[in-house]
């Protein structure tokens, strides 16, 4: 059995979007619970020079539509990164899942063989599309999410290892 450069990509940035909404979830019970105002987790940061967490949850939508549409040769749709509140942070990343489920899996796997420019400050980064996904874009898309997964913990959420990998599963199969 192979695997395709579709079944790497988008299933994977669908279900840890899944799991990143779950913490949203688990956050909000827990301030609701402890009294905590949610500005103290939008804000949270983990040292001074870092994105907060609302930037964080931004990036990691980012890094997963941005994929995800260089891997299918379309164009990724336009967030504003406007957003300052969990709901609104809910809708970007159901936004997110939504353009990823417009995603074909024929668009994804016949560009297995292409070259994927990647335009950075001052330069230019090229990969194959499977080194793209494995080198870049899957590295830095579960950067963001574990960094906002860090930053609740730290603030007193309670997560866990089984929130990261299988949350929105989990959520699902209690329901």
């Amino acid at each position: 059995m192979s695997v395709s450069l579709y079944d790497v990509s988008i299933p994977t940035y669908r279900r840890t979007l899944q799991n990143l909404a779950s913490f949203l979830d688990k956050a909000e019970a827990h301030a609701k619970a402890s009294g905590v105002d949610l500005s103290t987790y939008t804000e949270a940061r983990l040292v001074a020079d870092m994105h907060p967490f609302v930037r964080q949850i931004q990036m990691a939508s980012d890094a997963a539509k941005g994929g995800a549409a260089r891997l299918a040769g379309v164009e990724a749709p336009k967030m504003e990164d406007v957003e300052t509140s969990f709901p609104q942070l809910r809708e970007r990343i159901a936004k997110t899942i939504a353009f990823l489920d417009t995603v074909s899996k024929a668009a994804v796997d016949a560009r297995s063989g292409a070259t994927i420019e990647l335009p950075i400050p001052g330069n230019t980064m090229i990969f194959s599309a499977p080194d793209f996904l494995m080198q870049f874009s899957l590295p830095n898309f579960f950067f963001h999410v574990t960094t906002a997964y860090a930053l609740l913990r730290a603030a007193g959420v309670p997560l866990g290892k089984m929130d990261f990998l299988a949350g929105a599963q989990m959520a699902a199969a209690a329901a």
